[in-house]
């Protein structure tokens, strides 16, 4: 995420909110308190003292029997508040089905958060064999899954070099692949090839393509993305996939901007 501005208070909220928005991406699971102060990089009390205070606020809930976390009551209300504004789902939907029965593969409609891709929808295709790196809730960083490649090569180039500034563990976390170089190398290439090609890079052997969906300001807000194995991403096949899901991108964009300027 963008840094926090520096007001008094900002680093609970910003551990508040870190541990939210994992809390989130457990979805009905839930998460232990080990794991999401792991994730979170806070001591295991640390995170348990604000996960008690976020409970209480009705923001996140434990269950008994587990001890797991989960969102709260006050997460649905406030989702709901700010869906008409925010929320583009219903739009994409059918897109993104469309976009599944045509290739046979798994279709997703991904939205920038800050410095990160959120997976909103899955469909699954028809093919059998179907990767599982993502599924809706799923968080990445920009640059590093298909969908987040793609936004993050139509951004102005100020912006992917801050971004990459404020990200230098890129290539530790995710491997030498995701180094500055090598990810420049590849938002070259989206930008001409107009979608991103994910080639087994988080998963060996699973492989994603991504295309940019932009706002009414022109800006790259959301993507769609395809995912699958290995194979039936072949050379020959890869640039019909492609073409698909640029014209799949290219209609929800124009149906987002035609919704935002009513």
């Amino acid at each position: 995420m963008e840094p926090t501005v520096a007001v008094p208070g900002a680093q609970a909220i910003g551990r508040a909110a870190a541990l939210l928005r994992l809390v989130s991406a457990g979805g009905e699971q839930g998460r232990g308190v080990q794991e999401l102060a792991a994730d979170a990089q806070l001591s295991r009390s640390t995170a348990h003292r604000l996960l008690s205070a976020l409970r209480a606020e009705g923001l996140v809930d434990q269950d008994e029997r587990t001890a797991k976390w989960l969102p709260g009551p006050e997460l649905f209300l406030m989702g709901a508040a700010a869906a008409s504004r925010y929320d583009v789902t219903h739009l994409a939907r059918d897109i993104v089905r469309s976009l599944a029965v045509k290739t046979e593969e798994s279709a997703f409609l991904s939205v920038r958060r800050g410095d990160e891709t959120v997976c909103l929808l899955r469909e699954d295709g028809a093919f059998p064999i179907r990767s599982f790196v993502l599924s809706e809730g799923v968080r990445f960083p920009l640059g590093v899954a298909s969908a987040g490649l793609a936004i993050l090569s139509f951004l102005p180039d100020a912006d992917v070099d801050a971004y990459l500034e404020r990200h230098p563990d890129l290539a530790a976390r995710w491997g030498g692949s995701h180094d500055a170089g090598a990810l420049r190398t590849r938002l070259g290439e989206t930008r001409e090839r107009g979608y991103g090609v994910n080639p087994g890079l988080i998963v060996q052997g699973s492989w994603g393509i991504g295309a940019a969906v932009f706002d009414q300001h022109g800006r790259p807000e959301w993507a769609l993305s395809l995912t699958g194995v290995e194979f039936r991403f072949g050379p020959d096949r890869l640039a019909s996939l492609g073409r698909t899901l640029l014209a799949h991108a290219h209609q929800l964009t124009s149906r987002i901007q035609h919704a935002r300027r009513r």
